[in-house]
């Protein structure tokens, strides 16, 4: 150092330099940047051009001396036109940015190729990346890759990344995701965050390397943990589902969070998810409300539908259907299918807009082409009904079928129904009884009656009472009025259970009590028996009570079973009257019911009664 000292003192420019390096980086000596400004610029004075370089980046950064960006492009253009690249490649900086001039991408691109062409891997990058990015110089990904392909042959982290995406999408060099790998690899091992994140999404598809979870998991945590929003979404998405990892909603909360707070839409959307479910936290409904809202408004479709969700549903947020409907709205243009279905179900409801069975139709059509079950089992149900559409019974039976191979229950009751009656297929009745019990397998009730119907009449499967009954009890129990009532009539005439006067009266006031007028009328006659005696314990107030269910509002219409004061009941013989077990009585064919041979129509349905062709 006393030499180098000496040497600088008598004028010795690399001496100067070299002095002013050392004060610089406190080797030899106290760091003191006063110091290295002032060696510097008496060896820039000189002409130096590493002195030159130095003391323009003193004056760039405020080191030494005071900060002014005019002087130090003065100090890099003078070491630039020596041809010293470390100054070209800073003059470039100062264009790029407007550093001490008006920025100027033009002139940037001119000293980073002047810097690049004399093998300088930062300079060679970023011509790689202006000529990916047209700024500066018309776009030209053949010579991108020409740039990055140097830098990153000199190790070149940003560069080998780079590179990888050029062969990742095909740009400037024919696609070969296992050249993109290759070089994401070597990018993602200098902890490129973003080459980490790009091998970890490669090995999770399976593109360039064989599929393997565990190391997709691996490379993404390597991302996460630098704070790569992408990164810490995925790890949070593998935890949740327990891919390539054990699965813990508590890491996928934590992960979800970590990129929801950068802004992530998507991290957003699912942490909302997990607070709306109680997934890895409490469940929070105004938290789920608010995550939901941060990602709908940077434009998540997953989001918006789920926040018109919460408004639809006062869940999180005050209940406000035309809020939910805008969200839908938003949701359903960037074609989310559920959004698309629940908007379809506003218009058909008129929920937060006027109902317009026609915009109903049209997003159910948006929806079901998608393949959303929902939705094609409601434009199957337009179709059946013409609502919003031209009634077309073949095309109702289309969308149903459908909706029911994706297993939805209501579209494998109507499909049922379809081929029970013929609407819009050739009539089937094993084909009907086949929909019918994939449904009713699923808890439908209306399939459950309808099923206990076919095994009662053996429509499409053998007769069988005991199956029968078993379905209606399904049906009945779930509420349906229908079920109830024909549980009733199972009690009440050994179909398929033993004969039960009690258990028939039960299921019928079950029924009764939901309006079905024929459990009405049934309890009505039950009164006789309840005042007599006969097949029930006697009991006076209960043969009151139900003559109750008889008043004007529950008479059948027509001449079918009208309860008179006499008791005397229109085409059907009551218990006890003769002709109740004549066994010339006939079988209603719509519901089954058991009538009189001269029943002109059937108490059970109320349909008029024609000869089969």
């Amino acid at each position: 150092m006393e030499q180098c000292t000496k040497a600088a003192e008598q004028g010795d420019a690399r001496a100067q330099y070299k002095l002013g390096l050392s004060y610089d980086n406190g080797e030899g000596v106290e760091k003191d940047r006063n110091k290295a400004a002032y060696w510097f610029m008496k060896a820039a004075e000189q002409g130096d051009a590493d002195a030159q370089t130095n003391l323009g980046w003193c004056y760039h950064n405020g080191e030494g001396v005071e900060k002014d960006q005019k002087k130090a492009v003065e100090w890099f253009t003078k070491a630039a036109k020596q041809g010293y690249v470390l100054a070209q490649y800073a003059l470039g900086v100062c264009y790029e940015y407007g550093e001490g001039m008006e920025k100027d991408k033009k002139k940037a691109v001119y000293w980073y190729t002047k810097a690049a062409e004399q093998g300088y891997a930062e300079g060679q990058h970023l011509l790689g990346w202006f000529y990916i990015h047209g700024e500066g110089v018309e776009k030209n990904m053949v010579k991108a890759v020409e740039w990055c392909m140097k830098a990153a042959e000199q190790g070149h982290a940003k560069a080998q990344n780079n590179l990888g995406w050029c062969y990742d999408y095909g740009n400037g060099v024919e696609k070969d995701t296992v050249k993109a790998v290759y070089w994401y690899k070597k990018a993602a091992e200098q902890g490129h965050a973003w080459a980490q994140y790009s091998v970890g999404w490669h090995y999770a598809w399976g593109e360039g390397v064989e599929k393997n979870m565990v190391k997709a998991v691996y490379w993404y945590k390597k991302a996460a943990e630098q704070g790569h929003a992408w990164a810490q979404y995925s790890v949070g998405w593998h935890y949740a589902w327990g891919e390539g990892v054990e699965k813990n909603m508590v890491k996928a909360v934590y992960w979800y969070k970590k990129a929801a707070e950068q802004g992530h839409a998507k991290a957003q959307n699912n942490l909302g998810a997990c607070y709306d479910n109680g997934k890895g936290v409490e469940t929070d409904k105004k938290k789920a409300a608010y995550w939901y809202t941060k990602a709908a408004e940077q434009g998540d479709a997953d989001a918006q539908t789920n926040l018109g969700w919460c408004y639809h549903n006062g869940e999180g947020v005050e209940k406000d259907q035309k809020k939910a409907v805008e969200w839908y709205t938003k949701g359903a243009e960037q074609g989310h299918a559920w959004a698309q279905y629940n908007l379809g179900a506003c218009y058909d409801n008129g929920k937060g807009v006027e109902t317009d069975k026609k915009k109903a139709a049209y997003w159910y059509t948006k929806a079901a082409e998608q393949g959303d079950a929902d939705a094609q089992t409601n434009l199957g149900a337009c179709y059946h009904n013409g609502e919003g559409v031209e009634k077309d019974q073949k095309k109702a039976v289309e969308w149903y079928t459908k909706g029911a191979e994706q297993g939805h229950a209501w579209a494998q009751y109507n499909l049922g129904a379809c081929y029970d009656n013929g609407k819009g297929v050739e009539k089937d009745k094993k084909k009907a009884a086949y929909w019918y019990t994939k449904a009713a397998e699923q808890g439908d009730a209306d399939a459950q009656t309808e099923l206990g119907r076919c095994y009662h009449l053996g429509w499409g499967v053998e007769k069988d009472k005991k199956n029968a009954a078993y379905w209606y009890t399904k049906a009945a129990e779930q509420g349906d009025a229908w079920g109830q009532y024909q549980l009733g009539e199972c009690y009440y005439e050994w179909k398929g259970v033993e004969k039960d006067m009690k258990k028939a009266v039960y299921w019928y006031k079950k029924a009764a009590e939901q309006g079905s007028v024929l459990a009405q009328n049934k309890l009505g006659n039950i009164r006789r028996w309840y005042d007599m005696g006969e097949e029930v314990e006697k009991d006076q107030y209960k043969a009151v009570n139900n003559v109750t269910y008889l008043s004007a509002e529950t008479i059948i219409q027509g001449s079918i079973g009208v309860y008179a004061k006499d008791d005397a009941i229109v085409n059907r013989p009551v218990v006890g009257e003769k002709g109740y077990d004549d066994p010339k009585n006939i079988y209603c064919p719509y519901c089954g019911r058991k009538l009189p041979v001269d029943a002109r129509f059937c108490m059970g349905c109320g349909k008029k009664l024609e000869e089969e062709e």
